[in-house]
C-alpha cells in the first residue's frame, strides 16, 4: 500500500519550472510548491502473499488497485 503525491503531476510541474528558469527567471524567485493531489495505491496480490485481508470498503477508496 502506498499513499503519496501523484508523480505524473509532479513531473509536469517540474518541467514548467525548468521552462521558467530556461526563459530567464531566477530560481530563487520561483515559489516552492507543495503537492496538491495524493493517491492511494493498494497491491492486493502482495497483501494476500503476506496474509493480509484488505476490506472491500477500503479498496473502494483506493485510486488504484493492483491485482
Amino acid at each position: 500500500m502506498s499513499y503519496g503525491p501523484n508523480f505524473s503531476l509532479q513531473f509536469r510541474r517540474t518541467a514548467e519550472i525548468v521552462d521558467k528558469i530556461l526563459r530567464g527567471a531566477k530560481p530563487g524567485d520561483i515559489p516552492v510548491e507543495q503537492p496538491t493531489k495524493f493517491e492511494l495505491v493498494v497491491n492486493v496480490t502482495a497483501a494476500k502473499a503476506i496474509g493480509i485481508k484488505i476490506p472491500e470498503s477500503f479498496l473502494a477508496l483506493a485510486d488504484e488497485v493492483i491485482e
